[in-house]
């Protein structure tokens, strides 16, 4: 094994328009894209985007590869932890993300929002990490 550290849970969201996403995904929230295949042009059959804090998300163009995974564009969910929910709410607004759930404090502990992507995907951000 490298030092590199292994993201073992790759949640896969797909959009109609994928090299959209990557860049309102990065402007919005401060993803990091790391892969799009093919690079330059064209329909996108892989894509990554790595979290700051760690982990990792798919991406690709509906209608690529096997139809088993390819919902239905606006119905997926990610939730994403992070360390200063109100600093990526400022920088999610700025980029214009549109915000389903405000600001809010959970009863089990986190705080957090949602916003939709472009297409209409939920992406819950919060301090949440987990028991």
């Amino acid at each position: 094994m490298s030092d590199k550290e292994i993201t073992a849970v790759w949640p896969i969201v797909r959009y109609a328009d994928t090299r959209a996403a990557l860049k309102f995904l990065a402007a919005a929230f401060g993803f990091e894209v790391t892969a799009v295949h093919p690079p330059q042009e064209g329909p996108v059959e892989h894509a990554e985007v790595r979290w700051p804090l760690g982990g990792g998300v798919m991406l690709g163009d509906l209608g690529r590869g096997d139809p088993m995974f390819s919902p239905e564009p606006g119905q997926q969910l990610v939730y994403v932890v992070t360390d200063d929910p109100d600093k990526l709410y400022a920088r999610a607004t700025q980029a214009g993300a549109a915000i389903a759930r405000e600001m809010r404090e959970e009863d089990y502990g986190s705080r957090g929002f949602t916003a939709r992507d472009p297409e209409g995907n939920l992406w819950s951000f919060g301090t949440y990490a987990g028991e």
